[in-house]
């Protein structure tokens, strides 16, 4: 594949990710990353596993933290762009791109993004929520990465998004978490909730914000 083509493609993603945002509030697009590199992340979190670095993931701003595994059962694994392996700065690098494309086309503003990596046991689940936290408001966009190879409908694990209609109703999108695929959606307008599933289930979760972020890694 020639590198004109190449690039022809990653714009059709990155126009695809701003129109469906500019309509939707959400956008999905497929083949995000190449299958060797969605391996490749898949490995670097298990490396993350092996070195016993996940936390298990709480609710709530870092100054109101509580953990409820009733609500959500997730293990995370924040990143730390200036010490990221290889294979999870080629995600970064993508993610920079997908930004700047959108501050050009939407005007959203967007300054910096954080992103974990995410585990979610069989049976777990993370209940209905807003993404947008009451004292920090600066979440605008969110976005879901999926590594999971061979993933079925049977298997479940959906991110299900509750959408507002206009009148007043909810309109529910399931989204299955298969690998290669890239979700993203309005942190500050769209209730969503991760459905149990039967197979653990991995992911790279994280937001663009319209700051720079103040986080500090643990």
């Amino acid at each position: 594949m020639t590198e004109e083509l190449e690039d022809e493609k990653l714009l059709h993603k990155f126009e695809q990710i701003a129109d469906r945002l500019s309509e939707k509030g959400y956008a999905i697009v497929d083949n995000f990353l190449e299958a060797q590199e969605v391996r490749n992340l898949l490995d670097v979190l298990t490396h993350h596993q092996e070195q016993g670095t996940f936390k298990k993931a709480g609710i709530g701003a870092s100054n109101q933290l509580q953990v409820d595994k009733e609500v959500r059962g997730d293990y995370i694994r924040w990143i730390e762009p200036q010490n990221a392996l290889s294979p999870t700065q080629v995600f970064l690098d993508r993610m920079n791109e997908v930004m700047r494309y959108i501050n050009r086309t939407c005007y959203l503003g967007l300054k910096d993004y954080e992103f974990h990596f995410t585990v979610y046991p069989p049976g777990s689940v993370y209940q209905r929520h807003i993404d947008q936290f009451k004292t920090n408001d600066h979440r605008k966009l969110s976005f879901i990465f999926y590594l999971n190879e061979g993933w079925l409908p049977e298997h479940g694990g959906n991110l299900r998004l509750y959408l507002p209609k206009e009148n007043g109703e909810e309109e529910e999108v399931d989204i299955l978490p298969i690998a290669g695929r890239l979700a993203c959606f309005r942190a500050d307008l769209i209730p969503h909730e991760v459905l149990a599933a039967t197979r653990h289930r991995y992911s790279l979760t994280g937001w663009m914000l319209d700051q720079l972020k103040e986080l500090t890694f643990l």
